[in-house]
């Protein structure tokens, strides 16, 4: 009786599993769904945390794609697939991403690849593998291969301009026109392509400029225009004018009613000026070049500089002009790549120049002493240059130090403290930084200097002495309370307000502490309005924000939605007008004033 009941229970019914061992294992599926479970836990996890995409944005960007190779590795060494299904999902895999790679959008190729195509089609197939485990062979491969064509495949509806401030994709549909095709489309719907030089509207320049370049007078954020009204939901700011612009991540330079500002326009670098009045084009100026990278897209980089009536420009491939701010005509150019022998910088040429006396001073980033150069402002010929690190996104800025006049130059290696007259260094302080640095160094007394950098270093606070003919530095304190990636901060009464990470914070200057840390504006920039005490934001989505300039608390007073679209421009506030710009529009605003002001100014 025990043996026929024990010949009975393995006798197989219909539809009973074969046993897990033979050719047709059942796979071995939890290294892919612990991969798979990994992949989204580096995808959305960092972005549950406070700074987590900033602080891990390595994470963020490339561990989807890590976890992506090691299920190739899991299928070819670990699946207990038959060595027939693994050469076939091989070849499978690699022939549908080679496949959908050449139907891509060409924005999609490179982090399109890398963030999406590959992520999803790979996390497909582990799924489809993982739940046809006990399948035929044929079931088991096949099925993850058309499902992970499915995946690799959603990446084609979609074209992408450039990434976000948390390293997320700016994605759109592929069959929608981008901002620069609408704006070539009004400009000349017949060939699609602007003049390079337009003939000026008449009217004069004033000769000293209302705000002349990045950051403002003195690179550091400050405005100190008459003090504005925060009750916008009584009185919103006043919409002057708004026009689409090219791409480009310039801000203005203003002179009256007149604005300079650079864009791209197809395949010209345009150096343009708008009417402040009513946003009208009054000249465009360009050259044939274009500058376009997967990240932040196409378009320069650099803000135009407008000082003693000579307009300076940069452009993302490294020419450097010098401009008539009347007409746009170029009275010279020099070549920064073949000055400095170096090649295109990953993220192109972003110095604003400086004019400092008699030169004009751009971060190259050349080897040996082509680090700085300095070009005669009225020729162009080069009268001296510098050691300044290779690598930099940041703008030399005028400051003075220790009683002198001095150049002060962020890059990779560091601070350089230079002399304006010949170059010659006064300090060269180190502080190395493998990533990029984008950022403006502020003095804040005659001697104290804060420094900050992008992710995961924060900010260092650090004190220049003489010592006998030259200066030395020591380091006061290194907070990373204050880790400002490419959102420049500002100081007003003893305290740095300023982006950490993705959330807006306040830092006190004595020690590095934070005292508050509060408001989501994803990766914008800010902008003191120094009579008022408060803080502008102009926040990544294209809002304004008025913050209290408060070390007590983070206390948001108003807001309104300035412009549509990615925003990483600075603000310009120049006495009750504010002008915003990002890669699709810019506009003009009227700010209402507290009464007092108001009197004041009738």
């Amino acid at each position: 009786m025990r043996n026929d009941s024990s010949a009975h229970e393995k006798t197989e019914s219909p539809g009973t599993s074969r046993p897990s061992t033979g050719a047709h294992r059942p796979l071995r599926v939890w290294p892919a769904l612990v991969l798979v479970a990994l992949m989204a836990v580096m995808r959305f996890g960092p972005g549950l945390m406070e700074d987590g995409r900033s602080t891990l944005w390595m994470v963020v960007v490339f561990g989807p794609m890590l976890c992506s190779l090691l299920l190739l590795i899991w299928w070819l060494a670990a699946s207990r697939a038959t060595g027939r299904e693994r050469l076939l999902g091989f070849l499978g895999l690699i022939g549908v991403i080679i496949g959908v790679t050449f139907l891509l959008h060409p924005t999609m190729i490179g982090p399109g690849m890398s963030y999406l195509m590959i992520p999803m089609g790979m996390a497909a197939f582990a799924l489809g593998a993982a739940v046809l485990a006990r399948r035929r062979p044929l079931a088991r491969t096949g099925v993850p291969l058309v499902l992970t064509l499915a995946g690799c495949s959603i990446s084609l509806l979609f074209r992408n301009d450039g990434m976000t401030g948390n390293f997320g994709m700016d994605l759109h549909w592929r069959w929608t026109p981008t901002a620069e095709e609408q704006l070539l489309a009004s400009l000349d719907a017949g060939s699609r392509k602007a003049p390079l030089v337009s003939t000026p509207a008449p009217g004069e320049v004033p000769g000293e400029a209302d705000w002349p370049g990045f950051r403002g007078p003195n690179r550091n954020g400050r405005s100190a225009g008459p003090v504005v009204a925060t009750d916008w939901a009584a009185r919103p700011p006043e919409l002057l004018w708004k026009v689409r612009v090219g791409p480009g991540w310039s801000s203005f330079a203003v002179a009256g009613d007149r604005l300079f500002t650079q864009e791209q326009r197809g395949p010209d670098e345009m150096i343009v000026c708008y009417s402040a009045t009513d946003g009208r084009e009054l000249w465009t100026r360009g050259l044939e070049l274009r500058f376009d990278e997967p990240l932040g897209g196409p378009g320069p980089r650099a803000t135009p500089t407008l000082v003693n009536g000579a307009l300076f420009v940069t452009g993302a491939t490294g020419m450097l002009m010098r401009l008539d701010p009347a007409s746009g005509e170029i009275l010279w150019q020099q070549d920064m790549r073949e000055v400095a022998g170096r090649d295109l910088p990953m993220w192109g040429f972003a110095a604003s120049p400086l004019v400092a006396g008699p030169v004009v001073v751009v971060h190259a980033g050349g080897s040996g002493d082509k680090g700085v150069l300095a070009f005669d402002v009225e020729s162009g010929q080069l009268r001296w240059s510098a050691a300044a690190g290779d690598h930099s996104y940041s703008s030399p800025q005028l400051e003075t130090v220790a009683g002198e006049p001095t150049v002060l130059m962020l890059s990779n290696e560091g601070l350089r403290l230079l002399n304006p007259e010949t170059g010659a260094e006064r300090l060269n302080y180190e502080w190395k930084f493998a990533g990029y640095r984008a950022l403006q160094p502020h003095v804040l007394d005659d001697e104290t200097i804060l420094l900050p950098t992008g992710p995961n270093l924060g900010t260092r606070a650090i004190r220049v002495s003489k010592t006998g003919d030259g200066l030395t530095a020591e380091e006061l304190w290194t907070s990373r309370n204050l880790k400002p990636d490419f959102s420049d901060f500002v100081v007003f009464e003893g305290n740095a307000y300023g982006f950490d990470g993705g959330i807006f914070a306040c830092v006190d200057l004595g020690t590095g502490e934070r005292k508050w840390k509060g408001g989501r504006y994803g990766k914008g920039q800010v902008l003191l309005l120094e009579s008022s005490g408060l803080l502008l934001i102009a926040s990544e989505r294209g809002e304004a924000v008025l913050v209290r300039a408060d070390p007590a608390d983070h206390v948001e007073v108003a807001r309104f939605q300035a412009l549509e679209g990615k925003t990483w421009n600075h603000p310009v506030v120049v006495g009750d007008r504010l002008y915003l710009r990002n890669a699709e529009e810019a506009a003009g605003y009227r700010l209402p004033l507290a009464k007092a002001a108001s009197a004041v100014l009738q």
